[in-house]
């Protein structure tokens, strides 16, 4: 129980990542069939945002608690660099455990992405992971003049190709893409968003979000009006049901996770939004 619990807060930081694992294993258990509600975004790059939802020198921190306890912190920074001369976004996230809760179960992971700055594709992939010893150390690489990606697990020194096309993202790149792409006045409640994806040697899968609604969200830095989503996931040892996870996002033009809330086998856990800088565009905060 004690594995199963830590793994679900590492599932948490991941989920901070967009929520990707968690539609990774919804996906394996639902095939790759969507009802006629979902909209797939990243059919068509569509041209950039008349009002970007982010900028260089963005960071964001999540606290993630499991009851009481404080359990990890989640950060996403975002830089810029160039990549075989292409502008490129470097974003690095990072989770880790802290306090009392890394007696039981250290964690420490690292994600980055470069994509790029003009269309949102991602160019390369890493994460590297410690979880309670169970370790990976991946990078990934996207051609897309030959419609392929390198993956080379370094740990294993493996290496695996697959094909890509052009509509693709990992999962740091998906986070950013959505909130680059995605017209909040357009949505429907109950339709869903989806997008191709690829973070590991599993290969492509279909993420998937389902848009619920408008909700306003107290927070410590005051009230936010926020758009809900449900990101599907797989019912059993960790989530109580596929439906048991909530991602409330600022509907403003950050379009920023404010919080997830997950109903587990055993408990629930949620994270919160617990410092951020640089935004591009004004924090929209309702004030009592």
């Amino acid at each position: 129980m004690k594995f199963a619990l830590m793994k679900s807060l590492t599932l948490i930081v991941l989920l901070i990542f967009f929520c990707a694992d968690a539609g990774r294993s919804q996906a394996d258990a639902a095939g790759t069939q969507a009802d006629a509600g979902t909209s797939y975004l990243g059919d068509v790059r569509p041209a950039p945002p008349e009002y970007p939802a982010f900028k260089a020198g963005e960071w964001l921190k999540f606290r993630i608690h499991y009851g009481f306890l404080n359990a990890s912190y989640a950060t996403l920074h975002i830089t810029t660099d160039t990549i075989r001369g292409i502008p490129v976004y470097h974003v690095v996230g990072r989770g880790r455990t802290t306090g009392f809760a890394s007696i039981f179960f250290k964690v420490d992971d690292t994600y980055e992405s470069y994509f790029g700055q003009e269309d949102g594709r991602p160019y390369r992939f890493i994460r590297k992971v410690d979880e309670g010893g169970y370790t990976k150390d991946m990078e990934i690489n996207f051609d897309y003049r030959k419609g392929t990606a390198l993956l080379h697990d370094k740990k294993n020194e493996k290496k695996f190709k697959f094909d890509i096309g052009t509509s693709i993202q990992d999962l740091i790149s998906a986070f950013y893409y959505l909130r680059n792409n995605y017209d909040s006045k357009s949505l429907v409640v109950g339709e869903s968003i989806e997008l191709n994806m690829l973070y590991d040697d599993d290969g492509i899968f279909p993420f998937r979000l389902k848009f619920l609604g408008r909700e306003t969200v107290k927070t410590k830095f005051g009230k936010v009006r926020c758009l809900k989503f449900r990101p599907y996931v797989q019912s059993g040892r960790v989530f109580k049901e596929q439906e048991s996870l909530s991602l409330w996002v600022s509907d403003d033009r950050n379009k920023i996770p404010i919080r997830i809330e997950a109903d587990l086998a055993v408990g629930s856990i949620k994270a919160d939004l617990d410092g951020y800088n640089a935004l591009r565009n004004q924090f929209r905060i309702i004030m009592d």
